[in-house]
């Protein structure tokens, strides 16, 4: 059995291809919340709002562009997308035990090959979008709470209606993307499984040499 084949079966599970197909909209969110000061007085959902449109209407103009340049798609999800993930917490919660036996130099790879990874899967599933209808329903935000939920419901035609809810908390004054979930479906828990298995099998140098391997084969 070829590396190539375990890695396609189980770190791109069904779970998480059909989260990969939605997961690019996030770009709506982020590229809101790295303007703090311009939309002080919104509230996150009031931001994705009335951000999203203006994103995705820049990204499908400029959609046969993009997918004749994908270092330039790489590029847009890289600075713009991922500084606002807040991928230390992301990182350990999906490694579990695994992080915790950790020294700091493979935590350190293995949140750089991760995050690489997750580049490539957000730059595909952001030129996915063509006619899709986003709807927004309001959330009761529990009291006290330091995390904010935001729902999206992403209508396409002939299609089930997809729901998809982002995890924010305030780190030092800015809003951290810790998870985001697609129909019910948690990237934090899809991963942690796919990569348990595979760390339960290799161990943690083992996965994160197959990211590597895999990471590297995306840019030839």
């Amino acid at each position: 059995m070829s590396r190539c084949w375990f890695v396609q079966n189980d770190i791109e599970s069904r779970e998480i291809y059909k989260m990969n197909r939605i997961l690019g909209l996030l770009l709506s969110l982020i590229v809101v919340l790295t303007t703090p000061m311009i939309h002080a007085e919104e509230t996150p959902a009031e931001l994705v709002k009335s951000t999203t449109a203006l994103v995705l209407d820049r990204v499908q103009r400029d959609k046969i562009i993009l997918e004749a340049n994908p270092k330039e798609m790489l590029n847009l999800v890289s600075e713009y997308i991922f500084p606002f993930f807040d991928f230390h917490i992301i990182s350990k919660w999906v490694l579990g035990k695994a992080w915790v036996s950790a020294d700091d130099e493979s935590r350190a790879i293995f949140i750089d090959q991760f995050r690489k990874l997750l580049v490539r899967t957000y730059a595909t599933a952001l030129l996915q979008f063509s006619d899709q209808t986003i709807e927004y329903p309001e959330v009761d935000q529990k009291t006290g709470s330091r995390a904010v939920v935001v729902k999206q419901v992403i209508n396409t035609p002939n299609m089930k209606a997809i729901p998809i809810v982002y995890r924010l908390y305030q780190k030092a004054g800015a809003w951290k993307v810790f998870d985001v979930s697609v129909d019910s479906v948690s990237l934090v828990k899809t991963y942690r499984a796919s990569f348990g298995s595979l760390i339960a099998d290799k161990g943690l140098d083992g996965l994160i040499e197959i990211l590597q391997e895999k990471n590297a084969g995306f840019s030839r």
